[in-house]
């Protein structure tokens, strides 16, 4: 195995570690992941070269690209004339929009929280507690305009194509 291959494997197995405990997914589901994004940028990879590439069964591979279309880590595209489906990383803007998602979410809870600490305020600790929240609060929207100037970026880059 050749210098580029073994950094190929080792970055395969970073992703797959990565996404496995940041997503919460099945370790097969992790690898194949980190292999579509490896060696499917170009062209995609189809079904097959997956189970070639991960040496896992058909159906192990099924069940772990579907969770991951569903999940929206992955899209398909097919060729004209080709029945097969390419499988590619979902574009960084996408990804990034589901982070966005989670922010919002979360921007609703700490409005709650703001809102409920400040009708029952009754003590010094829930006092230091809503600065706590509001403080927090500022960070999301900071971070929240980050995302979407990244977000922008991207999909001006992933226009370019």
């Amino acid at each position: 195995m050749d210098t580029a291959e073994k950094d190929r494997e080792e970055i395969i197995e970073m992703f797959g570690v990565h996404f496995e405990s940041t997503f919460d997914i099945p370790p097969l589901a992790a690898r194949i992941l980190g292999v579509i994004i490896i060696d499917g940028c170009r062209s995609g990879l189809t079904f097959e070269s997956l189970i070639e590439k991960l040496g896992a069964s058909k159906s192990s591979i099924s069940t772990n690209l579907n969770l991951l279309l569903k999940m929206e880590k992955i899209t398909y595209f097919t060729v004209l004339g080709d029945r097969k489906k390419y499988y590619r990383a979902a574009p960084l803007s996408n990804r990034l929009a589901n982070y966005l998602k989670m922010i919002k979410w979360e921007q609703q809870i700490i409005d709650k929280m703001i809102t409920y600490r400040e009708r029952t305020i009754s003590c010094a600790e829930e006092k230091t507690n809503l600065k706590n929240i509001k403080f927090y609060k500022s960070h999301i929207e900071q971070v929240e305009e980050l995302i979407m100037k990244t977000i922008s970026e991207f999909k001006d880059i992933e226009s370019i194509k």
